[in-house]
């Protein structure tokens, strides 16, 4: 079975661009893919194209791949669209190792693209709960605030955790983002700043939830037979894991895990033959500041309860052990919904060749993505590994 590596990746700004349309952004994605690769590639060295999107608003919700796909002249090139709420991305990538590793392609396009900004903000609610459980959430008035708030609040109830660590995620996000020119609020914030905003959904305030975002991202991954061909540098998919859940929270056994999160993380270790420990980075799906720290529980950063004193340590920092989200993660970068995962691999391909600029870190070997579709329904894990330069 043929290894998959990443031989380039690249992304839009993530923010609000009313200029601009998800077949622009897309091609801008997929630009920046192929100027990062080191050797020579064009579109008729792509076997096979894999799109991550929601579909938000309703545009082109049938052919969305080829419609993107054929834009930046990928013609006669199998596009397939995947669809699995803010995951997509994320799940996109899956699907295109899983192309490469069977041995129908050598060189694949995984991207993934969003546009959330061209809407009233009730629409944009609308489109977001299309991914929580229909009946008893969605159509009842729930919204994804509210859902993440109910978890916040069981897990503030049961450990030793307050609403000022939740603001410790977006401080440091909030940090990490305003070094990153791709990022949607790109800005510093003062813990004063992020306990003190606006309530969104108790305990949840503005500081602890992401931006709606315009975006693309895009991924380009080649098969251990011809990497060669494109690059020295090899980053290599040294393992996936995915599970899915009840996509209803009442439904679940805990509001305070994801069962979806371990179950993926724990496949994408045992392929990758590495454990947390290994790890140099991460970058976590943080839609509201209380699933950065479930997550670092689920993914065994810590045990469960631990993830604020984690926090509060300053592990996650950039200067401590494990760096999480040196991107600004979904909250400081943004969330374009079938953009966000391929956006994790960008950044995460970009720490492992040493292009993340003011962000980057020293000499990481271990990097994983985390990318989480509603809340906790679908679940990807990415380990990616640095290999030796030949």
């Amino acid at each position: 079975m043929p290894d998959a590596y990443i031989v380039g990746a690249g992304q839009t700004e993530f923010g609000t661009f009313p200029s601009e349309s998800y077949r622009t952004l897309f091609a801008e994605a997929f630009e920046a893919a192929v100027e990062s690769v080191d050797g020579p590639i064009d579109a008729g060295d792509v076997d096979e194209a894999v799109v991550g999107t929601l579909g938000v608003g309703g545009r082109q919700l049938g052919l969305s791949a080829p419609a993107v796909t054929e834009h930046v002249g990928l013609h006669n090139v199998p596009s397939t669209r995947v669809e699995n709420a803010c995951a997509a991305g994320g799940f996109a990538v899956r699907q295109a190792v899983q192309a490469i590793e069977s041995g129908i392609a050598d060189v694949v396009l995984a991207g993934g693209v969003e546009v959330m900004s061209d809407m009233s903000g009730d629409a944009t609610k609308y489109w977001l709960g299309v991914s929580g459980e229909t009946e008893w959430e969605r159509l009842t008035g729930t919204t994804f605030s509210g859902v993440y708030a109910q978890m916040a609040s069981a897990y503030l109830d049961r450990y030793d955790a307050t609403t000022e660590d939740l603001s410790r995620v977006a401080v440091k996000n909030h940090a990490n983002g305003a070094k990153n020119p791709k990022a949607h609020l790109d800005f510093a914030c003062s813990l004063a700043d992020a306990t003190d905003a606006p309530t969104v959904a108790d305990p949840l305030n503005l500081y602890h939830c992401c931006p709606t975002s315009d975006g693309a991202a895009a991924v380009l991954l080649a098969s251990g037979d011809v990497v060669g061909e494109y690059t020295d540098e090899r980053v290599r998919v040294a393992g996936v894991g995915a599970a899915s859940d009840r996509v209803g929270l009442a439904d679940r056994d805990s509001y305070t895990a994801i069962s979806a999160s371990k179950e993926a993380g724990t496949r994408a270790y045992e392929m990758a033959g590495v454990g947390p420990a290994d790890l140099d980075f991460a970058e976590v799906h943080d839609c509201f500041a209380i699933a950065e720290l479930v997550a670092y529980e689920d993914l065994g950063f810590c045990d469960p309860g631990e993830g604020a004193t984690l926090l509060r340590e300053g592990v996650t920092d950039p200067g401590g052990d494990l760096p999480v989200n040196t991107s600004g993660g979904l909250k400081s970068k943004g969330h374009p919904i079938g953009a966000t995962g391929t956006g994790q691999l960008v950044e995460a391909f970009d720490q492992l060749t040493g292009n993340a600029g003011e962000r980057q870190l020293d000499d990481p070997t271990y990097g994983l993505a985390h990318n989480v579709g509603g809340s906790g329904g679908a679940t990807v894990v990415h380990v990616l590994e640095r290999e030796a330069a030949r």
